[in-house]
C-alpha cells in the first residue's frame, strides 16, 4: 500500500560504482577580498561525507537495508580518510579494491550561509588497466551472492568501460535480480538494465537531443528501440520524475513542493529508494514514488544527506489524499 514501507531490514544491496569522498569546508562571508573581486569565507566547520556510490550505499543503510559497496580506490591520503568515512557512516570496505598510484577522488564544496561559493575537484579519469578492472569485476561477481539488487552508480571517472558493463549486465542477468544504473552518456548501452535513473542533462545525452517532459514518450521509446531495459526513470527537477516502461503507460510524477536547500546526492537517494524498494518486491510504480518522497528529503537538507525511515514515512504520508 502507498505510504509504507515494506519491511526491507536484511535485504542486501550490491552498490558498484565510482566513489567520491564529499567534502564540505562551512562558513561566513563579511568582507570582499582586497586581491580580487570574490568572497573571503572564514571557516567555521568542516566534515567528510561518502560521496558517487558511496552516497548511494550510505543512503541505503540509512534507511535501514543492508549494502555492500564495491568501488576502486588509491593508496593516498585521500583514500585512506575515505575508508575512515566509509567506517564512521557504518560502511564496510572489505570489497573496495585499492590501486597503487591512483588518486581517489574528492570535491570539496566552500559553503556559506547554506549557499556553495566554489567547488574543488581533484580526480584523475584514466581507465583502469587490465589487472585492476579484472579485479574490479572478481568483487563484484563474489559480493553479488546473496544480494537482492545490484546498482552501477556511473561519475565517469574511469571505473567502468563497455567490457566490464558488458560483464555486470550478464553477472545480473545471471542472479536474475532488478539491475539499476544511474548512467553517463558516454556509457550508453548499459546491457541488461532494468530502470536507467537519468537526469535531464543525461536524457539528453543519452537521446541525442534536448529532453523535455512533454516528449518524454516518444524520448524513452527511441532509447528502448535501441536497448534491453525494461524501463527508465527520468528525474527532471522541479518538475519531478517521468516513469516509462517498455510496451507501457508513461507516469509524471510531480515533485514534491519544498523548500530546496541543496540537490548535492539526491539522484543518489533516488537510485537507493528505488533499488531497496525493488529488491523488496514493491511493483516499480509505488517505487519510483518511494524514490521521488525520499528526494524531497535530502533537498531540503544541506550537503549530501540521506533520508532515513521515519522521514520517507511522513513524507510518503503527506503525498496521500
Amino acid at each position: 500500500m502507498r505510504g509504507e514501507l515494506p519491511d526491507w531490514r536484511g535485504v542486501r544491496i550490491l552498490v558498484a560504482g565510482d566513489l567520491i569522498l564529499d567534502r564540505f569546508v562551512y562558513g561566513t562571508v563579511r568582507r570582499i577580498s582586497p586581491e580580487a573581486p570574490i568572497p573571503v569565507v572564514e571557516v567555521a566547520s568542516e566534515r567528510a561525507l561518502p560521496g558517487g556510490a558511496a552516497n548511494v550505499a550510505h543512503n541505503i543503510a540509512a534507511l535501514g537495508g543492508a549494502v555492500t559497496l564495491v568501488g576502486a580506490i588509491g593508496d593516498d591520503p585521500i583514500g585512506r580518510q575515505f575508508r575512515q568515512v566509509l567506517a564512521g557512516a557504518g560502511l564496510s570496505t572489505d570489497a573496495l579494491v585499492e590501486i597503487p598510484g591512483r588518486t581517489t577522488t574528492v570535491k570539496t564544496r566552500i559553503v556559506a550561509h547554506h549557499q556553495q561559493v566554489v567547488r574543488v575537484d581533484r580526480e584523475v579519469k584514466d581507465p583502469l588497466d587490465e589487472p585492476a578492472r579484472q579485479r574490479f569485476l572478481d568483487s563484484i561477481e563474489t559480493a553479488l551472492r546473496g544480494c537482492a539488487a545490484l546498482v552501477v552508480s556511473d561519475y565517469a571517472k574511469g571505473l567502468f568501460d563497455p567490457t566490464s558493463l558488458a560483464a555486470i549486465g550478464q553477472m545480473a542477468k545471471a542472479a536474475g535480480i532488478p539491475y539499476v544504473v544511474d548512467p553517463k552518456p558516454s556509457h550508453f548501452p548499459y546491457p541488461g538494465a532494468t530502470v536507467l535513473t537519468p537526469n535531464r542533462a543525461e536524457a539528453t545525452g543519452l537521446c541525442g537531443h534536448a529532453f523535455s517532459v512533454e516528449r518524454a514518450g516518444a524520448a524513452a521509446e527511441g532509447l528502448f528501440s535501441r536497448t534491453d531495459w525494461a524501463a527508465i526513470l527520468f528525474t527532471v527537477g522541479e518538475e519531478g520524475m517521468v516513469l516509462a516502461r517498455r510496451k507501457g503507460d508513461v507516469e509524471h510524477i510531480p515533485a514534491r513542493v519544498r523548500e530546496v536547500y541543496d540537490v548535492t546526492g539526491a539522484g543518489d537517494t533516488v537510485v537507493a529508494v528505488l533499488s531497496l524498494a525493488l529488491a523488496s518486491g514493491v511493483p516499480l510504480s509505488e517505487a519510483a514514488h518511494m524514490a521521488n518522497a525520499a528526494a524531497g528529503v535530502v533537498v531540503g537538507k544541506v550537503g549530501t544527506a540521506t533520508c532515513n525511515p521515519e522521514e520517507l514515512t511522513r513524507a510518503l504520508a503527506d503525498e496521500l489524499p
